[in-house]
């Protein structure tokens, strides 16, 4: 993981981080690419890079606008880096010459983290976010018609202080038109300090675990039916860890630690290292994880 920004501008009602680690600030250029080569001589191959807000990225340093691409061009470069990923790609500085880079950018894994926590638009409201639903709608389009497929993630919260059945509904249809391949979900925490926080009209406990287990559910049956799709195929895959069972290993489609694992077989008997990169044919899955063979 390499960090390319600190702090936050966004203000989100339900966040608690703009007060503790205070105004966005972006790193240099030179000094991510200097840690991104550190890390490429000591045979990383895979860096996933990260902020609060990493579309932002440069906004502080160039008059408002960002500068991720820019950066990108830099970090491609870098040779023994294969795989780069970003996270927590705001859609409000989401650009089109982004999505371009993305699709034509070998290096650029074919992943967008987008957190977009709902889609109704008040509470969008309420959240303070910055994009409405037909900004979300018009973003996710652009990148489904990509010429190439792009695996999308996102982060969704339920039961946010004031959230109707009617609002959790339109969430929940939004998610079955969409089909994201990957989504973490989180019930409402009331932060201590935050303005949703201070709010009355709190979600009972017992109303937000029902309507996470619910919305669990339907991502497992999309998950389900994305990843059956892929049976027959042979992917690049990166090795994570080789233990007595066989090897473990992610796709460009997986992030580390949050998303799926593929598990493979050896068949070939070939030796195989961390950090290697290797062809696995996928022979069955489940809910969120894939089985193959090399």
């Amino acid at each position: 993981y390499v960090k390319i920004a600190e702090g936050c501008n966004n203000g989100c009602t339900f966040c608690i981080i703009p007060k503790v680690r205070g105004a966005f600030r972006s790193r240099t250029i030179e000094s991510i690419k200097a840690e991104v080569e550190r890390l490429a001589a000591a045979g990383v191959k895979e860096v996933v890079l990260i902020a609060q807000d990493t579309t932002s990225y440069g906004i502080d340093l160039n008059d408002g606008k960002p500068l991720l691409t820019t950066l990108l061009k830099e970090l491609t470069a870098v040779e023994g880096i294969e795989w780069i990923r970003m996270l927590y790609l705001y859609p409000t500085f989401f650009s089109d010459e982004l999505l371009d880079l993305i699709v034509n950018e070998p290096k650029l894994c074919k992943y967008v983290d987008i957190p977009l926590q709902h889609v109704n638009n008040d509470i969008l409201k309420q959240m303070n976010r910055r994009d409405d639903r037909n900004d979300i709608e018009r973003l996710l389009k652009k990148i489904r018609n990509a010429p190439t497929h792009i695996t999308l993630r996102t982060s969704i919260i339920v039961g946010f202080p004031g959230e109707t059945d009617e609002q959790f509904e339109e969430l929940c249809d939004f998610v079955k038109e969409i089909k994201f391949d990957n989504m973490g979900v989180f019930t409402y925490s009331q932060e201590e300090g935050t303005l949703a926080g201070a709010r009355e009209d709190q979600v009972p406990e017992e109303v937000k675990e029902e309507r996470f287990h619910r919305f669990m559910q339907l991502q497992q049956e999309i998950s389900a039916e994305r990843l059956k799709q892929k049976i027959g195929q042979t992917l690049d895959v990166i090795v994570d860890e080789i233990d007595d069972e066989g090897i473990i290993g992610r796709t460009k489609a997986d992030a580390p630690e949050v998303d799926g694992l593929v598990y493979i077989e050896n068949l070939s008997g070939t030796p195989v290292k961390v950090g290697e990169f290797i062809k696995v044919t996928i022979t069955h899955s489940d809910e969120y994880d894939l089985w193959g063979t090399c």
